[in-house]
């Protein structure tokens, strides 16, 4: 496992490089669950410097609508890959890309609803995700967001769940995301830096960064040669299979605040 180094030692020329910003939400762009407005200002100051920005999350199809209409960003993939969003405000027009047809994703939600019942009968505590009535694919059990005080063995076991229907389950910092396919987040970015900004990830990747803060993120760290941690990483960095090149100084927020202030700082 590769070691993470401080984003301070980031190379110049590596940094004047990156044209894209592929971040994760929560304990990422968030602190205490909240966007403060330094990180949207970042997320502007980005953009206005001609860089792509895309929140990378497990949040559902409803926000990710809201996001993409509203917030300074240039599309966003939900639900861990189910599905990327780009709101082309010109045309007024929402393009929604989907990894299923309509129809195995209503087929996948009718098999769900076991599941969520045997996880709820099975694990003490956890609870549904406050956002699942805004998912379009998948069932967010809640083990650490509006519910606190669970034994650390708790996301293990609703894995093991998830697992044993045959469904796919990743663990974030507050939820277990579980899923029937096989998509993920990388799969997605990939496709819709494709379809919709004519980019090749698999010959551009230095060009991007991902910055996460949790297992769930591995993939993205293992893929991207310039991945960042926000400095709350360290504390799940066994629980890794891949780690990021880089790890910012502050935390949540405050990291991804500097990674972007570190980017514009090469580019200027």
């Amino acid at each position: 496992m590769n070691r993470m180094l401080p984003l301070t030692d980031w190379p110049m020329r590596a940094r004047s490089a990156i044209r894209g910003v592929l971040a994760d939400i929560d304990d990422t762009l968030t602190t205490g669950g909240r966007v403060p407005a330094s990180v949207f200002a970042a997320m502007e100051r980005l953009r206005d410097g001609g860089l792509l920005v895309i929140p990378v999350t497990g949040r559902p199809a409803g926000w990710c609508d809201m996001i993409a209409r509203s917030w300074p960003v240039d599309g966003v993939v939900g639900e861990n890959g189910a599905l990327a969003f780009r709101y082309d405000s010109d045309a007024r027009n929402m393009v929604r890309l989907y990894a299923d047809s309509p129809e195995i994703r209503a087929e996948n939600k009718a098999r769900m609803i076991q599941v969520r019942d045997d996880i709820l009968a099975a694990v003490p505590g956890v609870r549904v995700a406050a956002d699942q009535p805004f998912r379009e694919t998948d069932l967010a059990i809640d083990f650490n967001e509006d519910v606190s005080g669970l034994p650390p063995e708790t996301p293990a076991a609703v894995v093991s769940l998830f697992e044993a229907h045959g469904a796919t389950a990743k663990v974030s910092s507050i939820h277990v995301n579980g899923w029937f396919g096989s998509y993920d987040k990388l799969t997605m970015t990939r496709r819709l830096l494709c379809e919709e900004f004519s980019t090749d990830l698999e010959t551009e990747r230095e060009q991007f960064v991902f910055v996460g803060d949790s297992p769930n993120d591995s993939p993205m760290f293992g893929y991207f040669p310039n991945a960042v941690g926000v400095a709350n990483l360290a504390a799940f960095s066994t629980e890794c299979a891949h780690l990021p090149a880089w790890l910012t100084m502050g935390e949540r927020s405050e990291g991804f605040v500097e990674l972007a202030d570190r980017i514009l700082d090469a580019i200027r």
